[in-house]
Formats: structure tokens, sequence, C-alpha cells
């Protein structure tokens, strides 16, 4: 369908995905119908979704895989077996768009070979003026175009392009909305994401997200604990509230609720293993940490994005908090939780950072003593006010603060994994490690990763392993309770 014609139904629009205008968020209930037509095609057709990004994407691509499957399609692990192959992008960093356009260019060449082939590009990154032009333009093999607010159109989207032969872009860039009673096939049997709220009002200056993912938007309490006791219902081990940022759930309703209250709430439906990401230091409340304390199924791993360790650059990003106001709220994490551990974000260079501004970042992460960091070089996001900064830190200095800074990292990592030599701890099994068939993987409560020998009947099971050798970011252990 290379040479089809190009229906563009609607384009991200910078303008409305910034506004915040004040109205009530809707609510969508509507019952899924499958097109009769798209029912006829998918029958013996297969589909393989790529998912780049976060966890909020992730949930995404579980969405589309429960409408496909509604309508008949089957799923297959490689692109070659596809008829339909959906790239669901994020676009974040800029590597994370190189890597799409790469997948594209190599997915040109299998549609020379299978022309009857559809490709679709969905996500954060279509959301973007200049990157759907891009697309269009010189991807000319790409079929749908689809974006972060329609996803629940998916079906409609398709049946356009089957049954007219053309190539579809619809990215509505929109207030948002709530949209409830989606399918949903998970992509893992006992550990589930259950979104909570949906965009982010943050508008930090080097962030794509808000344009992306729109207004801040909660879920209700009651559809998302609807959710969760089915997950437990159906055998679940640990569930992830998802959110950009899950502090500021309940703050749309302006009648008090808030997460803390939502925390509880899940915790007491008995899910073993409860988390939550991502939090804003902005946001995180004295309530919150007493719910965690209290409650032994909530884990004591906090993922607290600091990204940089100087108030000047913190300014420059409107992250609305300083150094020391941080510190202040780890040393209150602490003091509350018991054995909390702590992972974060950080930008490296970005723009007017000295050289004595990023040693306040490895200052910072010296006396927090974070147990891993997701570290990036600064990376401009096109129509995000950083971009019209001046990016004047040269990328080599870049590379340099990014491998010095993870060498300490690393350092601290590994310090704090060899305390954890000799003990037991609780860990729930994930799967066979992908590095030795021999051995099982699991996770500690703080999110430590652990390999030790073990029967398959562990999967997905919460076992005690004690640990034998470590590594920064790897345990080795040996099961104390066999529960086979």
């Amino acid at each position: 369908m290379a040479d089809s014609k190009l229906n563009i139904t609607e384009k991200p629009d910078l303008d409305k995905a910034r506004s915040r205008v004040r109205q009530e968020i809707p609510v969508v209930r509507d019952e899924i119908v499958v097109p009769e037509r798209l029912i006829q095609f998918a029958q013996g057709k297969k589909y393989f979704i790529r998912t780049y990004g976060c966890q909020a994407n992730v949930r995404d691509e579980e969405n589309m895989r429960g409408l496909l499957e509604l309508s008949g399609f089957a799923s297959v692990d490689d692109e070659k077996s596809a008829d339909l192959v959906i790239i669901n992008t994020c676009a974040i960093r800029e590597n994370a768009e190189d890597k799409v356009f790469g997948e594209l260019g190599i997915l040109k060449g299998l549609k020379a070979i299978k022309p009857d082939m559809l490709i679709a590009v969905s996500g954060c990154m279509v959301q973007q003026t200049h990157i759907v032009d891009t697309i269009t333009q010189k991807y000319r093999h790409v079929d749908l175009m689809f974006g972060t607010h329609n996803i629940h159109h998916l079906l409609e989207l398709l049946d356009e392009v089957f049954t007219k032969k053309t190539r579809v872009v619809n990215v509505p860039s929109k207030y948002g909305e709530i949209v409830e009673n989606m399918p949903s096939k998970r992509n893992h049997r006992f550990k589930a994401f259950v979104n909570i709220m949906y965009g982010c009002d943050k508008f930090c200056t080097y962030c794509i997200v808000p344009y992306t993912r729109g207004k801040e938007r909660s879920r209700l309490m009651e559809d998302v604990l609807k959710e969760c006791h089915e997950l437990v219902n159906d055998g679940y081990q640990e569930i992830t509230l998802v959110g950009q940022n899950v502090n500021s759930y309940g703050k749309d309703f302006k009648n008090g609720t808030n997460f803390a209250q939502l925390l509880e709430a899940v915790a007491l439906t008995g899910i073993p293993r409860l988390r939550f990401m991502t939090s804003h230091p902005w946001d995180f409340t004295d309530e919150m940490l007493t719910m965690i304390a209290k409650h032994d199924n909530i884990m004591n791993h906090i993922h607290l994005p600091f990204q940089a360790g100087d108030d000047m650059i913190l300014r420059l990003m409107a992250r609305r908090y300083t150094v020391a106001s941080y510190l202040d709220l780890v040393n209150k994490m602490k003091t509350t939780i018991a054995n909390v551990t702590l992972t974060t974000d950080i930008i490296v260079g970005f723009p007017n950072e000295t050289e004595a501004q990023f040693q306040g970042t490895m200052d910072l992460v010296e006396k927090v003593g974070f147990e891993a960091t997701f570290t990036f070089i600064y990376s401009p996001r096109k129509g995000t006010p950083a971009h019209k900064m001046l990016d004047n830190v040269p990328y080599e200095e870049k590379q340099k603060r990014f491998y010095r800074l993870k060498e300490l990292v690393d350092k601290i990592a590994k310090e704090k994994s060899v305390l954890m030599v000799g003990k037991t701890y609780s860990v729930l099994v994930d799967g066979v490690s992908k590095n030795n068939p021999d051995k099982l993987s699991a996770y500690t409560e703080s999110s430590k990763l652990v390999h030790f020998v073990g029967d398959h009947s562990l999967i997905g099971k919460i076992v005690r392993v004690r640990i034998d050798e470590a590594n920064a970011y790897t345990l080795f252990g040996t099961l104390v309770d066999d529960q086979a």
C-alpha cells in the first residue's frame, strides 16, 4: 500500500497540546465494537508490536493487544511472521527516536518482500508534528499513524486502512480523557501495571511528555480498585501503580482524594507486592510516607528523580524544589520507612551546566547513596522551552561527565550489594535467567535482581533466597525454602 493515497484526518498541534483550560475530564465507557469487515480480514492474520519507552507505553501495548485479539488477530514474536506491525514509540530522548527510524528502515525492506504487510506507528513520538511530517514524506511504507489519545479507536482506524486502501494519519492533540472498559492482553502472568492517571501538568522545561500525553487526569478510585481486585483474584503477585507523577493523583477531583488514600486502598486488596512510579519530589507528602511504612506489602523501593544537583539548573528545568528540600525529603524517607531503597533519574549536560554544578550532582548522589540511577545525556526536544536554550555544553564534555557519574553510581551500588551477602531476602521469581538457563531470576522487595538455582515451578511465586555473591546490580544466591 506504499503508493496508496494519504488521508490526514488530524495532525498533532503543539498549541492544543499545551492547553490547560479548566474543564471537566470526560470518562468514556463505550462498548468496543469490532467492525465486521475487520473480523473477516483478521482471520488467520498475525500481529507484532514493538514498544519503546516507559510503563505507560507498555500499558498502551497491552490495550492494543486486547483490541487486536478481540478482532481475531493472533500474536507472533517477530516482525517477519506478522501481517500487521505496530511500532509503539517514545519521544523522551533523541536516541529513542533514532531507534524507531532505524526500525522503520528495516521494515521497508521487509515490506518489499511482503507488500500486503501493514505497518503502523503509534505513541508519543507521533504526537509531534515534525515527526508526522517526516514519516509521511520519507517513510511512505507506513500505512497508519495514531497517537496516545485515540488508542481506543485502533480497530476503526485499521478498518479504514483495510477497506479504503489508504494511508491514514489520525493523531489528535487534545485536553485528554479517561477511557475505561478497554480490553487488555497482559504481557506478564503475575506482575501488572495499573494506570491510575494520565498526562502531566508539571511542564519541566526539558520534557515533551505534557505535550504528548495531555493534561493530568486521574481515574476514579473505584475503577482503579476494580482493576486491582480482578488482578488479585487472577493470582497476580505484584501491581505497580503507574502515572507520570503518581503523587498528583486526585488533585483534579478537588474533593480531597489523594494518592496516599489510593495507595492504602490498593494495599488492602491483599496484593502481595505493591509498587508505584514515578514520583515527583514536589508532591511527595508525609501521608504517603506513613502509608508506605504502615503496610508491609507496599515495597520499600522508591524511584525519586532529582535530575540535577544544583539549584540554578533545577530552576532552569522548572523542577520546583531545591537540593536542600530534596535531601530533607530523602532524610524523612530514611527515618520513616524501614530499609528504604532509592533510585533516581539524572540529566547530564543540561544547557549552562558548569563543572561545579555537575559536581553538585556527584555530591548529591554520594550523600543519598542511590541503589541505581537512570542517567541520560541531555537531549533537546523540539517544542519544549529548553529547546530554545543554547545547548552550550560540548557533547564530548557531556560524555565525560556521564561516565564519571556512572563510575560513582556503580561504585555505590556495588558497596550496597555487598552488604546484602549472607542475608536472606524474599524474592518474586520472574522466570528463567536470560544468561543461564540453569538458573532462575527474581527480584527483591528493593528491586535487586537475584539469580539462583531452582525448579521452574517456582516461577511466579515469592520465595526466600540467601545471598552468596554480589555484583553492582546482580545478586547470586541459594534458595532457602523450596516451594516446589
